[in-house]
């Protein structure tokens, strides 16, 4: 209690005496009455006392009546959109045919070149057709077909565009030799072919990356975000005191702290038969049932804050991805304040841009690439930033549709990177960008600690959209 008492009044840039904050938390005033005495004492002064505030409960008492009975906040002064063109929710085509796949990565491919063709020392490239018949230094795009290792420790990869493939050599005393370099993601090399060989040697590898230039402007925004992520509804492990604690802080301080929005990053509810042996985790066994009582908890949040969800791999949807929303089959019971999209979804909350994303490809780079962990999911989320693809690699644990369009390329750098997956809770900034990775609702279950899976539990990331600072508020506690 001391802790939001003391959050409070630095918002409003009080200082509260040692004395003042015992009389205050001593006495178990709600938070709503806390905040109207803060708001009454801000803009008058600096240091509150003792006697400031037994003054205000002796005399005041009636601002908080009134405030009690003020007009709740208008909804259509919120600024939410969806990106158009981000949500595969009903434009999904696929057939898993030839063609498909064929227009799946000729769409990754043009997007990651049109980006790393915008760099300004990467600005006019030719095709590996083209380039093959000459000995001069040209640039090229092309898509990592294989990665391996010579015999005298050089790194060759083979890339491909629409007009062939070659092979390009990265010489081991080459500052861009250590780069880790994956299958079926896209970079830009400077290089030319050798003059005797079909070699193409390379000078420079450029990747499509979040530009250094990226920055977070301060805004004059007083909103925030909130991000939920894998709630597991449904789980005998779903941590129930911690989100009614949740909710009991929300409803005293989202109104006067601008918390408007919500993003939920998935895995909402713990679904059936999502690993083996899962029924034995579980405490409803059935997945209307555990939709049902996700909303029930969901009308407990404040409903003029507006709140996106979109699915995760334990959600009732496809698991290739990207995945549309959650059907209104499972998902009826959510008030008109909840928006369902898909999984990843680009968002702007008042002019932030925020790709939201559950994170199922966190496994595969873990598996795929050397010093990736499940302990540290942002350094993932970085490798995903820099290769401007959340799910890049083709073929491994994690499913991907051949849509016409792939809509894992982060078209946009967004201001907000959060994702979920791995029940972990952490904040970075990488080139501008608030990373995020948002925590769970769900305890350490059996098969977790089999795998030596710990989580990181009842942590809301909250972000100010003003200043861009990162709030991770515990619930546990």
């Amino acid at each position: 209690m001391k802790d939001d008492i003391l959050d409070a009044a630095s918002r409003r840039k009080l200082f509260l005496s040692p004395d003042a904050l015992e009389i205050i938390d001593s006495n178990g005033y709600p938070m709503e009455m806390v905040n109207t005495m803060l708001n009454a004492m801000a803009g008058n002064k600096m240091f509150v006392t003792k006697e400031d505030v037994i003054d205000f409960l002796n005399g005041d008492k009636a601002l908080f009546e009134k405030e009690k009975t003020a007009k709740p906040r208008n909804k259509r002064d919120l600024d939410i959109e969806v990106v158009p063109g981000s949500d595969i929710t009903g434009n999904s085509t696929c057939e898993g045919t030839i063609q498909d796949f064929t227009a799946y990565f000729r769409s990754r491919y043009n997007l990651l070149k049109r980006i790393i063709s915008s760099h300004k020392d990467f600005t006019m490239s030719t095709s590996i057709a083209h380039a093959m018949q000459f000995d001069r230094q040209v640039n090229i795009v092309g898509m990592v077909y294989e990665v391996r290792q010579s015999q005298k420790g050089h790194t060759i990869l083979t890339v491909e565009d629409e007009t062939g493939t070659c092979n390009v050599l990265i010489k081991k005393d080459s500052p861009y030799a250590d780069n880790i370099y994956i299958n079926d993601e896209v970079i830009g090399i400077t290089g030319k072919k050798m003059e005797r060989g079909t070699l193409f040697v390379a000078d420079k590898v450029v990747r499509p990356d979040i530009s250094k230039r990226h920055t977070w402007e301060v805004s004059d925004s007083t909103s925030s975000v909130a991000f939920l992520s894998d709630i597991h509804i449904g789980s005998k492990e779903f941590l129930k005191t911690s989100w009614e604690r949740m909710i009991s802080w929300l409803k005293a301080n989202a109104y006067d702290m601008g918390l408007n929005y919500i993003v939920m990053p998935g895995d909402v509810v713990d679904g059936i038969g999502a690993y083996p042996g899962q029924e034995a985790d579980l405490e409803i066994d059935d997945i209307y049932r555990q939709y049902e009582t996700l909303a029930e908890y969901v009308k407990e949040i404040p409903d003029d804050i507006k709140i996106i969800l979109h699915p995760g791999n334990h959600d009732a949807c496809r698991l290739a991805e990207p995945q549309p929303a959650i059907s209104e089959m499972y998902a009826h019971g959510f008030d008109s304040n909840v928006t369902l999209t898909g999984n990843p979804i680009r968002l702007k909350i008042e002019g932030r841009k925020v790709t939201s994303y559950h994170g199922k490809s966190i496994d595969d780079f873990i598996s795929a690439v050397r010093g990736m962990s499940y302990d540290d999911p942002l350094a993932v989320m970085r490798e995903m930033a820099l290769r401007r693809h959340l799910a890049p690699m083709y073929g491994m644990r994690n499913a991907l549709a051949p849509e016409k369009k792939d809509y894992l390329v982060m078209e946009e750098e967004p201001d907000i990177f959060v994702s979920g997956h791995v029940h972990g809770a952490g904040t970075m900034e990488y080139h501008g960008v608030k990373m995020i990775n948002a925590s769970t609702w769900q305890a350490q279950t059996d098969y977790q600690a089999m795998h030596n899976f710990n989580p990181d539990p009842c942590i809301m990331p909250i972000v100010d959209l003003g200043t861009g600072r990162v709030v991770m508020k515990n619930f546990m506690k």
